[in-house]
């Protein structure tokens, strides 16, 4: 059979799942009356609650006698590792830029790698149906991008299809509105070129991703690159250097039919299968015949740039509401992590109670804490913080972001005023039509931790704010953090309304009453700068006497602000923690006690 690999590559929200959901239903990989969820490659629960991919998937569809495998992958910057790893499985890339935003930014990352790797792209402009498309300047600007990223003169002919996935066609006619998807399915035949691998030679497969499954264990997936392998075949695992790190058998072979794992005998050089029957091999590991000596050259990852502290919880509430709360558990499900994500990187502390995770970015973090926190975790987390270097000169350097935000023209005065006290840099600022304004920054990623709750503030809700890792650049100096103190509970107890109303005057509550507190708790935002200790547990004393006046009526108090995962995380201060429970988040002290906060002050203060 014809085979093509293909990977769909696209900016968050631009609709690449969409566009496989109807890829699936026209080449009749779905029955008509089969029920199947919107974006069905978007399988895991954040994926689906966040709208976003974070998993790269392969999938595969049959069309006129090819078969097509297709890989959707991950839209955001902060999970490149699954991207980067991913494009060395396929022979062609399939990049979707929406009609009216263009180019962004992860449409730049991606696109730099699948160039780099010389893969040629086919280019469909999507959502042409938008009333603000502006097809032919979007298609100007992914002409400047591939110039930017160095592009050959053959990857620069690229193909144009204009799209709409939701209504499913596609046409080499940007008038037309209508038809079906046939011109992109004839186009993906006709340009990605079969793989070129040799049959002959003795099998080899690189691992792209890890999964597990509870009846076969660890199941490895990647394209086989060379030869033919079969169920039951002895086959050895190298490392990098060529070291065999295992020895076994092929227990198990898959091959990707819509969206099922389906067993299968053999595997030729070219198929996407997954593999099971290893217990040690892990990704970019080479899977190959016991006569192979010498590693596939696996694609390199970009180092991690943020990290952030998970500890044992240990305040008073710990255990109450989470099942899995010690660090041999915590250790042994971040190693996990690490094992598979290969973006992530886990060092323990010398207390062994807490650990050292870094990684890409907020967000990639902040879907791992939400993951661990479902499946029953309870855990500290500390404030991120990011992971400086130093040149060859020896001066200390740190990450920069670019940073492209599309807000209404009436807040951009606004947003560069921010980004200015951020220590970021103004590159590029123009009109992008419909009263919209398009403006580009560099700036540290250090100055970005918890701006983004700001600006979705700032711009009351409307402003568009995307990120991707440029360089390590010259460290900035001081960037000034949170202006506004907090208001710490100054015992345990239950919140009382009676004590809290007093309260609202000082500040922000993050607390309602009957909540549970404990001495150290954060339970709101101060209206000044400096940390103050409260009690808001206390009750109204119970006498024989009625005030006159009504004054005995319910103390009304505003709604507490309840924060996210990431609002916490963004929010909270270097001596301060997210206790992240499965039903709860709460922000507290690092040191409960007052006391010991106080000789820590006093120690940094003189360090």
């Amino acid at each position: 059979m014809n085979l093509r690999n293909v990977a769909i590559i696209a900016h968050v929200d631009h609709g690449k799942t969409t566009l496989v959901d109807q890829l699936f239903r026209q080449s009749g990989t779905f029955r008509d009356n089969q029920r199947v969820e919107e974006r069905a490659m978007d399988s895991n629960d954040l994926e689906k609650e966040r709208g976003i991919t974070i998993l790269a998937k392969p999938t595969s569809i049959e069309w006129e006698g090819t078969r097509i495998n297709i890989v959707d992958t991950p839209g955001h910057a902060d999970f490149g590792g699954e991207v980067e790893r991913i494009l060395s499985m396929v022979d062609g890339v399939v990049l979707l830029v929406d009609s009216s935003e263009g180019a962004m930014p992860q449409t730049k990352f991606v696109t730099g790698k699948a160039l780099a790797l010389g893969l040629r792209p086919i280019v469909v402009v999507n959502k042409i149906d938008r009333p603000d498309e502006r097809i032919q300047e979007v298609l100007d600007e992914v002409f400047d991008l591939f110039v930017s990223l160095d592009a050959t003169d053959e990857q620069l002919d690229f193909p144009v299809l204009y799209a709409s996935g939701r209504n499913g066609y596609a046409n080499e006619d940007p008038d037309l509105r209508e038809g079906t998807l046939t011109p992109l399915f004839q186009k993906i035949v006709d340009h990605v070129p079969p793989p070129n691998l040799d049959e002959d030679a003795p099998f080899s497969f690189l691992v792209t991703l890890l999964d597990r499954d509870n009846f076969l264990g660890r199941v490895l997936t990647g394209r086989v690159q060379s030869g033919v392998v079969k169920v039951n075949q002895p086959i050895h695992a190298l490392d990098d250097d060529g070291k065999v790190i295992e020895t076994g058998r092929a227990s198990k072979l898959m091959s990707f039919r819509g969206l099922e794992r389906v067993p299968v005998e053999e595997a030729r050089a070219g198929d996407i299968i997954s593999l099971a029957g290893l217990t040690v091999a892990t990704v970019a590991n080479t899977i190959a015949d016991p006569s192979v000596t010498e590693a596939i050259h696996a694609q390199k990852i970009d180092p991690p740039t943020l990290s952030m502290r998970f500890a044992v919880n240990d305040s008073p509430m710990a255990g109450r509401e989470g099942s899995k709360v010690t660090s041999r558990m915590i250790r042994d499900r971040l190693e996990r992590e690490a094992e598979s994500n290969v973006a992530i990187k886990v060092t323990e502390s010398a207390d062994k109670d807490s650990f050292e995770v870094a990684g890409r970015g907020e967000l990639q973090l902040g879907v791992l804490i939400e993951t661990m926190r479902r499946e029953g975790f309870e855990l500290g987390i500390s404030r991120p913080r990011v992971l400086f270097r130093e040149d060859e000169n020896g001066n200390r350097t740190e990450p920069y972001e670019t940073v492209v935000i599309d807000v209404d023209d009436e807040y951009s005065g606004t947003v560069v005023d921010k980004m200015n006290q951020r220590k970021g840099e103004l590159v590029d600022m123009r009109p992008s039509g419909g009263g919209k304004t398009r403006i580009t920054f560099s700036a540290p990623s250090r100055g970005l931790i918890g701006y983004h709750g700001e600006f979705l503030s700032d711009t009351r809700g409307t402003g568009i704010m995307n990120r991707l890792f440029e360089r390590y650049g010259p460290f900035k100096g001081t960037i000034e953090g949170r202006k506004n103190g907090v208001l710490i509970s100054n015992g345990a107890g239950e919140a009382n309304s009676y004590a809290l109303g007093p309260l609202e005057d000082r500040g922000v509550l993050f607390v309602g009453h009957g909540e549970a507190l404990y001495e150290g708790m954060i339970i709101g935002e101060n209206a000044k700068t400096e940390d103050l200790e409260v009690n808001p547990m206390k009750a109204k004393q119970l006498t024989n006497f009625r005030a006159s006046g009504g004054k005995d009526d319910a103390v009304r108090l505003s709604p507490p602000r309840k924060m996210t995962l990431e609002q916490a995380i963004a929010y909270i201060d270097d001596d301060e923690m997210v206790e992240v429970t499965p039903s709860k988040i709460r922000l507290r002290k690092r040191f409960l006690d007052p006391h010991e906060r106080k000789r820590q002050s006093r120690a940094k203060q003189a360090a």
